[in-house]
């Protein structure tokens, strides 16, 4: 799958794996083909997707803890590496935990080049990775949280500070949780809080709209013929209503301001009320203009491919590398004009794409362009 001229193709060439699941070890030496993995429920699939989502910052396409992606039995540490190609050339990436004195560590450590890195963060410097999974098929009628973490996932993959801003704002907003607990809080303190809350929480919204501008922008622009119907996506929210009309400045004052006069009604109610923590993400069928919530099954399937490949393709705008994509059992949702259609659309984006399957079958329309790997326990070959 040839990348478009005006992007730079970001591509595993190789990946190793150490304790990961059910994968004791493993090493695959991969080329700028997309791949398929092929093999019976259970064979350790996803799991071969997950690992490589691990190469960004996050808990993994799965959110899993970092003691369940540890292989049983083990002994609790696990590692995931490999060789990016990219604009920059070659780069060495890994992750995992490793063994301390006292058991596995709590934190994952990142390596770039070998040297170790500050956090999870910095992979962003070197890939972008977008996926899709069956569990995402709830998103539009499950409950607002995923729906703000879909949306966070896809702003940082443009702005790399992103993920630093909401962790920090969740980390302050569970400091002033506290504070409020208490019958008599200092004053400072708590004012000093809310005055970094509402840095963040504004710097947060500014972000997420900004990302809603430019997708419904760049679906505005690909609607014509679109096998997968287009996307309306707007944001509810109370940071995010202030900036529609309001500078930046005076929606930080005006937050910072509602924090202080709503503490008792947050003391009482045990947690803060108001924020970015709180903002819903809506999403509409727009060739049938209804919610997509409101739609079918297979409405909402098709509108969510829709919404990913969205996501990867302004990824790839606005940073000039395309990102890897993880598409767990995509094919068994589709029929076969749509999976047609999204084969076309992944070779027009360009990006090297992870796809699993039970069966080979539905992938024959991409013919040489993608390689296959047979997956059986743990193990990993050539068809």
């Amino acid at each position: 799958m040839p990348a478009p001229d005006a992007m730079k193709r970001t591509y595993l060439a190789a990946l190793k794996l150490s304790g990961f699941r059910n994968y004791a070890g493993l090493s695959l030496a991969l080329d700028r083909r997309s791949v398929v993995f092929i093999g019976p429920n259970g064979a350790g699939k996803t799991n071969l997707l997950e690992a490589i989502s691990f190469l960004s910052p996050g808990r993994g396409l799965r959110r899993a803890s970092l003691d369940e992606v540890a292989r049983t039995p083990g002994d609790g540490s696990w590692a995931v590496a490999a060789t990016l190609e990219n604009a920059a050339g070659a780069v060495d990436v890994g992750t995992g935990v490793a063994l301390g004195p006292e058991g596995p560590e709590t934190r994952r450590s990142v390596r770039v080049n070998h040297a170790a890195a500050r956090s999870p963060d910095a992979l962003l410097e070197h890939v972008r990775i977008v996926w899709l999974t069956p569990a995402m098929d709830g998103l539009f009628t499950g409950p607002a949280s995923d729906r703000r973490r879909f949306l966070d996932r896809a702003v940082f993959a443009i702005d790399r500070q992103h993920g630093t801003r909401v962790n920090a704002f969740e980390r302050a907003m569970r400091g002033r949780n506290r504070l409020l607990s208490d019958p008599n809080p200092d004053r400072a303190w708590l004012s000093a809080i809310e005055t970094e809350m509402a840095e963040l929480g504004v710097a947060i919204a500014a972000a997420r709209r900004e990302w809603v501008g430019l997708a419904n922008a760049l679906i505005a622009e690909n609607t014509a013929n679109a096998p997968f119907p287009a996307a309306g996506i707007a944001l509810d929210g109370l940071l995010e209503q202030d900036l529609a009309d309001r500078s930046a400045a005076e929606a930080e004052d005006r937050y910072r301001t509602r924090l202080g006069s709503e503490r008792p009604r947050d003391a009482a109610a045990g947690r803060t009320l108001a924020g970015p923590h709180l903002a819903e993400l809506k999403v509409r069928h727009l060739p049938k203009d209804m919610p997509a919530e409101s739609c079918s099954t297979g409405e909402q399937k098709a509108l969510l491919v829709g919404l990913v490949l969205a996501q990867a393709r302004l990824a790839a705008k606005i940073s000039g590398e395309t990102p890897i994509v993880l598409l767990d059992e995509i094919a068994a949702h589709l029929d076969q004009a749509r999976r047609e259609a999204l084969f076309r659309l992944l070779d027009d984006l360009g990006s090297q794409t992870f796809m699993t399957g039970t069966d080979a079958e539905p992938f024959a329309a991409i013919g040489d362009a993608v390689r296959m790997l047979a997956v059986e326990a743990g193990h990993v070959s050539p068809t």
